[in-house]
């Protein structure tokens, strides 16, 4: 993510400003729906259209794809993304390759909700704090706080293993922290907690 991003308060970069702020916001948060319809609904759909559902979960993150490739090939920024985003991979973009790549190679729930959920709640949640003026600490305090939450209610509803909120909550908050030019966090809070997952998993199998 680009420097400038630190050092200009998000609303003024948005395209719409205020309210393409929160619609951005409200997308990002609308991401909790993800799972849901994979885990509920992915087998009908992609039964439907022919595919596996790998296959139909790749085919949706290619149409993305192409989509994004076209928005930058004409240098287009809708409502709700942000100005820098006309000559980048969008948010949007790096968020639907992170999440289409758990549904690929972690496609069970006590691992999929708990890092979805990092993303679309931890990363509004931690952006937010910052544009309120708190402080590093005290948004990395509280932000690891709401993750441990996240994770805990996953383990109450699908089974994932309860200490793992307490390693891979501040996980999600420093995979958030890289301030990366082309990169957006909606990469890195995702891809580097599964990349984690999947180091554990043989060690978690035998617990």
């Amino acid at each position: 993510m680009s420097e400038q991003v630190e050092l200009t308060n998000p609303v003024e970069l948005s395209v719409g400003g205020m309210s393409g702020h929160i619609f951005r916001r409200s997308i990002h948060v609308g991401m909790i729906l993800l799972p849901w319809i994979y885990f509920e609904h992915g087998e009908m759909i992609s039964d439907k259209l022919g595919l596996t559902l790998p296959q139909f979960v790749s085919t949706m993150v290619f149409i993305l794809f192409i989509l994004e490739a076209l928005r930058l090939q004409f240098g287009i920024t809708i409502f709700g993304q942000r100005e820098y985003e006309a000559n980048q991979i969008s948010a949007l973009g790096w968020g639907a390759f992170g999440i289409g790549i758990v549904f690929v190679m972690a496609p069970v729930e006590a691992y999929a909700w708990p890092i979805i959920l990092s993303l679309s709640l931890g990363d509004p949640f931690l952006g937010e704090m910052r544009r309120r003026g708190m402080s590093t600490r005290d948004v990395v305090l509280s932000s690891t706080a709401l993750l441990i939450l996240v994770w805990l209610a996953c383990w109450h509803l699908f089974g994932t293993p309860w200490w793992l909120a307490f390693f891979f909550a501040p996980l999600c908050v420093a995979s958030e922290w890289p301030r990366l030019r082309y990169i957006d966090d909606n990469a890195t809070m995702v891809l580097i907690p599964l990349g984690m997952i999947l180091l554990l998993e043989p060690f978690l199998q035998l617990m």
